[in-house]
C-alpha cells in the first residue's frame, strides 16, 4: 500500500515529545519493512502558531505569517527525518516533485509545509494526490472526529464513519486562516474528495493506531 501519514504538531511538537517521535520513526520503519510506501507530513504545532502571532504583532501579512509557520514545520520535519536514519530521504521534501523523487528511491518521504495559503493537512492531501496514495492517516490530539468540538463541549460524540460532505458540516472554518487549528482543513477536504481518497483520523499519541488503520481495523474516524 502507498500511504501518507500526517502527524499533528499538537501531538509530537507541543512541546516536542522526543520519545513519541522516536516511536513514530520505529513504527514507520516497520511499515516500510512490511512493503508499504510511506510519505510523512509533520505539522508545526504551538511554535508555528507562536511565530504567526509574532508576525501579526509586527504587522506582517498572512503570507508572511504562513511562511514563518512553514519554516517551523520544516524544522520539525528535519528532526523527524534525522530520527529515521537511512530509512528516510537525504533531505526534507520542499516540493511535490521532491516527494515523488524520494519515494522513487524507495525511501520514506518527510515534509513540513509546502507553500503559503495552505496548512499541512492540505499538504498531506496534495502529496497523497501526487503520489497516487490509497490512504491518508492523520494522527491528532483527539480520538477521531466529533459532532462538535470536544474541547468546548463535554457532550460531544465521536463519529466512526463520515462522508466528506458530512465532515464539512461539523467544521468551524471553511476557508484558510494562518494558524487555523481544527481536525482537518477545508482545502484538504476538497483535494481528498476530488481524488476519492480515504482519510482515517486517529489518536496520534498512540502510533500503533496508524498500523491499525493500515490493517483496516476499527480505529478513529473513517472519512470517505
Amino acid at each position: 500500500m502507498r500511504l501518507v501519514v500526517r502527524i499533528g504538531g499538537s501531538v509530537v511538537a507541543s512541546p516536542v515529545n522526543t520519545e513519541l517521535m522516536g516511536k513514530y520513526a520505529e513504527m514507520l520503519k516497520e511499515v516500510k519493512a512490511q512493503g508499504h510506501e510511506v510519505a510523512v507530513v509533520v505539522g508545526g504545532g504551538t511554535l508555528a502558531r507562536e511565530f504567526i502571532g509574532i508576525a501579526k504583532n509586527l504587522g506582517l501579512e498572512m503570507q508572511a505569517q504562513d511562511e514563518l509557520a512553514i519554516s517551523v514545520s520544516r524544522l520539525y520535519a528535519q528532526l523527524f527525518l534525522k530520527t529515521l536514519g537511512d530509512a528516510g530521504c537525504s533531505r526534507v521534501a520542499f516540493t511535490l516533485d521532491d516527494a515523488s523523487e524520494c519515494l522513487g528511491e524507495g525511501k520514506i518521504v518527510v515534509m513540513g509545509g509546502l507553500k503559503p495559503g495552505i496548512t499541512t493537512d492540505a499538504v498531506a492531501a496534495l502529496v497523497a494526490e501526487r503520489l497516487d496514495a490509497e490512504l491518508l492517516v492523520k494522527g491528532t490530539n483527539q480520538e477521531g472526529v466529533y459532532n462538535k468540538d470536544p474541547r468546548k463541549f463535554p457532550d460531544a460524540i465521536k463519529l466512526d464513519r463520515l462522508t466528506f460532505e458530512e465532515l464539512s458540516s461539523v467544521l468551524e472554518l471553511n476557508e484558510h486562516k494562518a494558524g487555523m487549528h481544527q481536525i482537518i482543513d477545508p482545502i484538504a477536504i476538497e483535494v481528498l474528495k476530488r481524488n476519492k481518497l480515504r482519510l482515517i483520523v486517529v489518536n496520534g499519541y498512540q502510533p500503533e493506531n496508524i498500523l491499525a488503520a493500515i490493517r483496516g481495523e476499527n480505529v478513529g474516524t473513517v472519512i470517505s
